[in-house]
């Protein structure tokens, strides 16, 4: 996160990064997806937290519904609680007020009876996928129910893995046994905007990590910023294994590198001379970047791995050259390799460009010989 907007906090999230990712391993097993975010404008930096369980840029659909449930049983359905509107065409035919009445009261009637199944195996709280019919909202806010509609699969998916609840495709299948457990569920007003906090959740499977910066231009790059950091810390875990930072592990692979280059001749020993030269250049750009001069630090670098200190390199926090394994300055290994898999490579096919072209133009000038013969 050096170098970004979020520079200024973080400590406070590489916190937050690292307490969400260890929330959610599953050994080496881990899911970037299972950690949502959530941007909230207008509240400092600092006041960004790691929330265990689901945070949703929702509401609840009736504002005589609670606004906070303690202890939380919720029901996730993904079909919708309104009166299913017939497959093929139909027609009724009414011929008195009566029986108008007696159709409108039926539907109200199915509508209290979903109301009144819910509550009855126990559900305080409903996040549904689809819609929620207006009749169906004023029942369940009479039974004290704690409802949203409209909540995508994505976060219905998270919201299953956060309180171990299961997602209803049927009416007749909710039973008590499929309800998730939360130990809040909560409606929280920021600004113009409202929120739903579903935390304090038993073992998440699922975190959500809260944003908070002070317009929306910060925000974002606060949001950059902690996705980058995520993809390291994940690297980190899945690989096991970590290499020093600040240009250490390639002043290694220089020294190596030119004591096998030793063992080469010609063409071949060159190449590999230019590799090595090439990896010199990132704890030079980091000189150049800190404001030190490149050839002194890379003389130093130089003299320390020699002497067999193959743990220096430069802190750019104190611009001084020491062990950064100690300094707490370290890479993940599968970000290093894949860097210097893909720069080799892109070396590789710039050269093989050349060599077409070098080919092209020499099948020109034999042809061009042969017309003149």
């Amino acid at each position: 996160m050096t170098g970004k907007g979020a520079e200024g906090s973080k400590e406070k999230l590489a916190g937050l990064i690292v307490e969400a990712v260890d929330q959610i391993a599953s050994g080496k097993e881990i899911n970037l997806n299972d950690i949502k975010t959530e941007k909230v404008v207008g509240e400092p930096i600092d006041n960004s937290e790691l929330v265990q369980g689901i945070v949703l840029n929702k509401e609840r659909v009736n504002k005589e519904m609670p606004r906070k449930v303690e202890q939380a049983k919720i029901l996730l359905i993904d079909f919708p609680l309104e009166v299913r509107s017939p497959e093929t065409e139909t027609k009724i035919s009414i011929s008195a007020p009566e029986q108008l009445e007696a159709f409108v009261r039926s539907e109200e009637e199915f509508l209290m009876e979903l109301a009144e199944k819910i509550a009855d195996v126990g559900a305080g709280v409903v996040f549904c996928q689809k819609g929620i019919d207006d009749v169906a909202q004023y029942y369940l806010a009479k039974k004290g129910v704690f409802a949203c509609r409209r909540v995508g699969k994505s976060d219905m998916e998270k919201l299953a893995r956060a309180t171990s609840g299961k997602i209803v495709s049927n009416l007749n299948d909710i039973s008590h046994d499929q309800l998730g457990k939360a130990g809040r569920v909560e409606e929280i007003s920021r600004g113009d905007a409202s929120l739903v906090y579903i935390q304090n959740c038993e073992n998440p499977r699922s975190v959500t990590l809260v944003l908070k910066a002070s317009s929306e231009h910060v925000v974002d790059e606060i949001e950059r910023a902690v996705k980058d950091g995520l993809g390291d810390v994940v690297a980190a875990v899945v690989s096991g294994k970590v290499v020093c930072g600040g240009g250490a592990i390639e002043m290694g692979l220089v020294k190596r590198l030119r004591q096998f280059s030793k063992t080469l001749s010609g063409k071949q020993q060159l190449a590999v001379e230019e590799f090595a030269t090439a990896l010199e250049s990132v704890p030079e750009t980091l000189a150049e970047n800190a404001g030190l001069d490149p050839i002194d630090i890379l003389t130093e670098l130089k003299r320390r791995h020699e002497a067999g200190s193959l743990r220096e390199g430069l802190n750019l926090f104190n611009n001084k050259l020491e062990n950064t394994f100690q300094a707490g300055i370290v890479e993940p290994l599968k970000v290093k390799t894949q860097a210097i898999s893909s720069a080799t490579e892109v070396a590789m096919l710039i050269l093989r460009i050349d060599d077409v072209l070098i080919s092209k133009a020499d099948k020109e000038r034999e042809k061009v010989g042969k017309e003149f013969d």
